[in-house]
């Protein structure tokens, strides 16, 4: 799996009560041992890896200090989680750099704990397209939630949303809920919203001093919205990492207006590498540059054309596309 632009993948459970159902009991606390090793680990796998290698060696050595004064003197590997992250964030504040903490035990290949995750997610929310919606004048409403899944996984259900919103007169994509995911897949949706080739996006990755250029396809499966017609996009809080180039892509271009709130601002693509059972580094290895701004949403997000609360989104985005 490529380096994907994505947060975490969170696991959230639901409890329903009654008067005569107790609470369920809270998870028993994963054991961690053998803290020193993990933390070597995490810091070696950073100056390896970050894209930033001045900010790589500061943290090593800020990781390694933290472990010598004992501050990460702990049993449970969540509450390791949150310390060493909260660490690792405290130089540049880059959200995708990250000791994140997974529910369950994950796989130990690279790029894989995020996988194992995302595939628990596919299924449930219709492979990433949880609703598609002819609403009222003809507009056509395209959720994509909660992930820009890999396209290997994502190709057909969302060739299958976008042709069917093709004949709409006009395009609301939210992306409210969207917590990241695949460039490759944000290229895919934008080949659908564009009527030539175009530029997207270049990422400047540390290893081998690359810089991979994104691009529309020249062809896709079914029929394109096209580059004319309205696209309104959602956004929020929750917006994050591939989510947000696909905003901010298409705001750049001139292709839609965005309507929300900012953005969570994660622009650097991560990889993850598992480093416990239930712990996983994700280390950014590259940056975006957007090829109209020269440069991209990191710390910042995606600013709105037209702010207002993310839950009025919807409803501010039907007026203006109704005048």
């Amino acid at each position: 799996m490529r380096a994907v632009i994505d947060s975490s993948v969170m696991t959230t459970t639901t409890l329903t009560t009654s008067s005569s159902t107790a609470p369920a009991a809270a998870p028993t606390p994963v054991p961690v041992t053998d803290v020193p090793a993990l933390v070597d680990e995490t810091a070696r796998l950073l100056t390896e890896h970050y894209v930033f290698p001045e900010a790589a060696e500061q943290l090593a050595l800020l990781l390694r200090r933290r472990l010598a004064e004992g501050a990460y003197d702990v049993e449970s590997a969540e509450e390791l989680s949150e310390l060493v992250t909260a660490d690792l964030q405290s130089v540049n504040g880059d959200p995708h750099l990250r000791l994140l903490y997974h529910l369950e035990q994950v796989p130990q290949g690279q790029g894989e704990a995020a996988e194992a995750a995302m595939r628990r997610e596919f299924d449930a929310s219709l492979g990433g397209v949880p609703r598609v919606e002819l609403l009222t004048g003809g507009t056509a409403l395209l959720e994509l939630a909660p992930f820009l899944f890999p396209l290997s996984w994502s190709a057909e259900p969302l060739a299958a949303a976008l042709t069917l919103v093709a004949r709409a007169e006009a395009l609301v994509l939210d992306l409210r809920g969207n917590g990241g995911g695949d460039p490759d897949t944000v290229a895919f949706v934008c080949s659908y919203l564009l009527d030539e080739r175009t530029h997207l996006n270049t990422m400047y990755a540390r290893v081998g001093d690359r810089h991979d250029q994104s691009w529309t396809l020249p062809h896709v499966p079914g029929a394109r919205f096209g580059g004319t017609k309205p696209v309104h996009v959602l956004t929020g809080p929750g917006t994050f990492s591939a989510a947000e180039e696909l905003a901010y892509d298409l705001q750049q271009l001139g292709r839609a207006t965005v309507v929300g709130e900012s953005t969570r601002g994660g622009a650097h693509p991560r990889e993850g590498w598992t480093v416990h059972p239930n712990l996983e580094a994700t280390i950014p290895v590259a940056r975006a540059v957007n090829p109209v701004s020269g440069t991209n949403w990191e710390g910042t997000g995606v600013l709105p054309d037209v702010p207002c609360p993310a839950p009025d989104a919807l409803d501010r985005a039907l007026t203006l596309i109704g005048g």
